[in-house]
């Protein structure tokens, strides 16, 4: 059996750390509104653009909003032009399955699953599509601690 694309599960701080270098444009997937800037899925990419990274919202509820974090909205992964380098997810782990032909479709880089969301079945599809993952790590966390 060949177990290659494991290389693409992401869990050494090592892995992660090249990977944070690489990021430039992150989609965030179940990204909460201006107005709910005291959640994680808003302040988490909040964080990201303050440190310089382009983020494009792709929020799952929420259709009447148009903007985020002064950016405008996708409704799908896929739909967002360009290269995507990461998708960051906010999402119940029993979610994920819905999200995961939008993510192929849009074969970004990466996907990192945020602290809590842990999906091992969806993570095996996405990296035996060649996407990395990373599950269960705060992505805010992880680049505050690249800037010290």
């Amino acid at each position: 059996m060949n177990d290659d694309w494991r290389q693409h599960l992401l869990e050494s701080d090592d892995a992660i750390d090249a990977l944070l270098g690489r990021l430039r444009r992150i989609a965030v997937l179940g990204i909460k509104p201006d107005d709910r800037a005291d959640q994680p899925a808003w302040f988490v990419p909040a964080h990201a653009q303050q440190a310089g990274l382009e983020i494009v919202p792709v929020p799952v509820r929420y259709p009447d909003v148009t903007t985020i974090l002064g950016q405008p909205v996708f409704r799908t992964v896929a739909a967002v032009p360009g290269r995507v380098d990461l998708v960051d997810v906010f999402r119940h782990p029993d979610d994920l399955p819905a999200h995961v032909d939008d993510l192929l479709a849009a074969h970004p880089g990466a996907v990192w699953f945020q602290s809590g969301i842990r999906n091992d079945a969806v993570a095996e599809r996405l990296a035996r599509a060649g996407i990395d993952v990373v599950q269960d790590r705060c992505l805010k966390t992880e680049l505050e601690d690249r800037e010290r």
